[in-house]
């Protein structure tokens, strides 16, 4: 059905402007003809054509814009013929007499844009007469188009100051009451159309509608444009009047329509100046009205408007706008009892945005906003997309500011956080925590470490029961690397305030759970120990301090803190903490702090640390950070040296054994100008080393039936070599010989397995020694008696 009604307005179109074509065709004969009789018969037949009610608006657009084309003809010649003596008078009352009103005021509004234009009569006067006798034409679409019409010719010959139909001193409200009165009256045509058709065809009809809605809207561009129109005018006599009728229209197109040309054709000073006016008229529109958009845009257009220049500021502050555009946003929520929580929100976003822009130094006006946005979410459950419309709203103030310490002042912005669920909590914790890592900020201050740990609580925390577990392996991870980024950026350069954030962040960090722990706790002690360095040779108590920020004091911490590892099966990432620790207390000449720090990794590594690939990887950790170690004395150092090399003896595999012991024989040369230089040790180190690489070996012939790579003995020749050069006296040039000749027999004997990276291994390191042999000097004599 409704194709087949298609079909027939098509027809119906065609035929309309094929009539159109054939009057306009004889009216153009008579023009030529120059027979004024019979231009008006062919033209009043011509427009008989708009008197069609068949057609939908927009197919009536298309036949009303056929015949504008030839009214534009036709009014060149009603201006040629007042030239040949026809008076204008005369020809306005000609066309009067036609038989249908419509072409009759089409007639005549095209002749009195010429009479206008002879300024026989004043403009006022004329556009009077005009705008009253298309009064007549009631027909929605039919009267819409020909007062359309009426603007279109009288547009450029309003009684405007300056303007050449300038009158007495009254003329520019002449000018503006015609518009006005126009506009009121097109607007209720326009409103009337919605009524127009059966129910079915309603949506169909009010899409046409809304095509049509410039037609309306040009009245009040033309207001816009009047010269005269100042901001007085506007203020006493347009906005009151143009609302007035947005108001009492009732129609949801209309106001919303009609709203957004207000905003957008005055000028910004205007809206600013009249900004209760125009908010006032807001609550009493529909509850249907898309008022969030209109006032985000009034919000946006007055934003702009306050950052082009700063000379208008004081304006802003002047006229209270702050307030104005908050109570105005109280008042329409309050109004729309249906407006869903997510367009409330959104106009909180913008008047947040708005204030950020005009008013960034008010920090009381951004608290204001949240604490409006807390009522509004006060008990109200948060769908996904009112969560995004929350982070939006909250990540304001961070992207304005780029700095979260400006946030940290805001006293309801934690209050708002409290409110929202676990997930938006997070979201808006990764949010800070990003902006922090973007604008590289430093949290100084103890009291601002805590107002941020409780906005990232979701982070930092379980929250109403929730459990680490039901979370998400990887999400919990990147969290939690986040976090751990964060506490690198908690620095102050007073020590005080430092040990203050520290004890801070240990207290967040331990009610935090112990599966957040192995995150958590690495860069509190990265921070405790850079606090450390900078207190080296400190370690008596600071008078007048309640807690002394002495290294003494940051290692006890130290301690307990690395201890709540134990809860966690963590154990390497707990030895790896103690032995930091402890080379901290050895530079800072705390023999008995390092010590103790050293027992503990060795207690971890006796009692926990179970797997064989962890004690390879925490034996070398003991042994290279024991090897630093200048603080302990001779019978510490001998009990610590003592158990690291028992433990390199115990690993499973013979190859590990082999290189936990010949890594210890480090322990026993130092090569500082105090350190130790017990040669003999060393050699034991490495024979007991080459003794294991051996059974390796033979381990390797009986499993596999042939010899495995030479490696380890190649390793152990090039410890020989080091010692050797460092003037171990213990290493001598025959034991290097003798292990040279036992790998090259190894290499040849008939069980050996081929391994091309062994061999490389041994060529290189023979290769080296040649070097040696060939440089010269001391080092060339030393390797005189070893053959290659």
């Amino acid at each position: 059905m409704m194709l087949d009604g298609m079909e027939d307005e098509d027809k119906w179109l065609a035929e309309g402007i094929a009539s159109i074509q054939h009057n306009a065709f004889y009216m153009h004969r008579a023009l030529d003809a120059n027979n004024l009789r019979e231009v008006l018969k062919y033209s009043a037949q011509m427009l008989s054509e708009l008197r069609t009610s068949k057609l939908s608006p927009h197919k009536y657009y298309e036949l009303y814009m056929r015949a504008f084309d030839e009214l534009k003809k036709l009014e060149m010649f009603f201006k040629d013929e007042t030239r040949h003596g026809v008076s204008v008078v005369d020809l306005y009352e000609l066309v009067q007499h036609a038989g249908n009103i419509l072409p009759r005021l089409y007639l005549l509004c095209t002749v009195g844009s010429v009479y206008i234009k002879s300024k026989e009569a004043p403009a006022k006067d004329v556009l009077k007469d005009l705008v009253e006798m298309c009064l007549g034409v009631q027909h929605p679409i039919r009267g819409l188009f020909l007062r359309s019409y009426l603007a279109q010719v009288s547009r450029d010959k309003l009684p405007d100051i300056g303007s050449e139909y300038e009158g007495d001193a009254d003329t520019v409200m002449d000018a503006v009451e015609f518009v006005l009165q126009n506009f009121t009256e097109m607007n209720k045509l326009w409103v009337r159309l919605q009524l127009q058709g059966p129910g079915r065809l309603r949506e169909k009809l009010e899409k046409e509608r809304s095509e049509l809605r410039d037609l309306v809207g040009k009245n009040l561009h033309v207001l816009s444009q009047i010269e005269g129109v100042d901001l007085q005018m506007y203020k006493d006599t347009v906005l009151p009047r143009v609302l007035e009728q947005i108001v009492n229209c009732k129609d949801e197109l209309a106001q919303y329509y009609l709203m957004d040309c207000i905003i957008q054709v005055f000028p910004d000073e205007y809206h600013l100046q009249t900004l209760e006016t125009l908010l006032s008229a807001c609550p009493q529109l529909q509850p249907t009205v898309d008022i969030k958009t209109v006032l985000s845009q009034l919000m946006d257009r007055l934003s702009n408007y306050a950052v082009s220049s700063t000379d208008v500021l004081p304006e802003f502050l002047q006229v209270e706008a702050f307030a104005k555009l908050s109570s105005a946003i109280g008042r329409v929520i309050e109004a729309q009892v249906d407006m869903p929580i997510v367009g409330a929100i959104s106009l909180y976003v913008s008047l947040l945005t708005f204030t950020l822009r005009v008013h960034p130094d008010r920090l009381d006006y951004v608290d204001q906003v949240l604490v409006c946005f807390l009522v509004l979410i006060y008990n109200t459950h948060l769908t996904p997309i009112t969560k995004k419309q929350v982070v939006v709203l909250l990540s304001a103030p961070l992207d304005k500011y780029n700095d979260i310490v400006m946030a940290l002042m805001l006293s309801n912005y934690p209050r708002v956080m409290d409110h929202l669920d676990n997930e938006t909590n997070k979201v808006m914790a990764i949010v800070i925590i990003q902006s922090i890592m973007k604008n590289n900020t430093c949290i100084s201050t103890a009291d601002q470490v805590e107002v941020l740990f409780e906005l990232i609580k979701g982070l930092m925390k379980d929250l109403d029961g929730t459990a680490v577990d039901e979370l998400d392996e990887e999400d919990f991870k990147e969290e939690q690397n986040s976090v751990a980024r964060l506490l690198h950026m908690l620095y102050n350069d007073d020590p005080e305030e430092m040990l203050k954030i520290i004890c801070t962040m240990k207290k967040n960090i331990m009610d935090g759970g112990s599966k957040r722990l192995p995150f958590t706790v690495p860069p509190l002690i990265v921070s405790a120990l850079r606090l450390i360095r900078r207190l080296q040779g400190q370690d008596g108590d600071v008078a007048g301090e309640e807690v002394p920020a002495t290294p003494k004091r940051i290692f006890q911490i130290l301690n307990q803190t690395i201890e709540a590892l134990s809860t966690v099966p963590t154990p390497e990432l707990a030895l790896r903490l103690y032995l930091q620790c402890a080379e901290a207390a050895n530079d800072c000449d705390l023999e008995p702090v390092a010590y103790e720090f050293f027992t503990q990794a060795f207690v971890l590594y006796e009692e926990e640390v179970a797997d064989s690939k962890a004690q390879v990887t925490a034996i070398h950790l003991i042994i290279g950070t024991l090897q630093r170690m200048i603080v302990f004395g001779v019978e510490n150092r001998d009990t610590l040296t003592h158990k690291a090399t028992g433990y390199s003896a115990k690993l499973l595999k013979k190859p590990d054994q082999c290189r936990a012991v010949y890594a210890c024989s480090h322990l026993f040369w130092v090569d500082d100008q105090d350190g130790i230089k017990d040669g003999e040790r060393v050699l034991l180190c490495l024979k007991r080393a080459l003794r294991i690489a051996s059974a390796a070996q033979q381990m390797s012939n009986v499993t596999r039936g042939s010899s495995g790579p030479v490696t380890l003995y190649v390793e152990i020749l090039n410890k020989y070599l080091y010692f050797f050069e460092k003037g171990n006296p213990q290493i001598t040039s025959a034991a290097i010989q003798g292990l040279l000749e036992l790998i090259t027999t190894e290499m040849q004997s008939d069980s050996a397995a081929p391994n091309t990276v062994s061999d490389a291994f041994f060529a290189s390191t023979q290769r080296y020694i040649q070097f040696q042999k060939q440089k010269g000097g001391v080092m060339s004599e030393k390797y005189d008696s070893v053959k290659v």
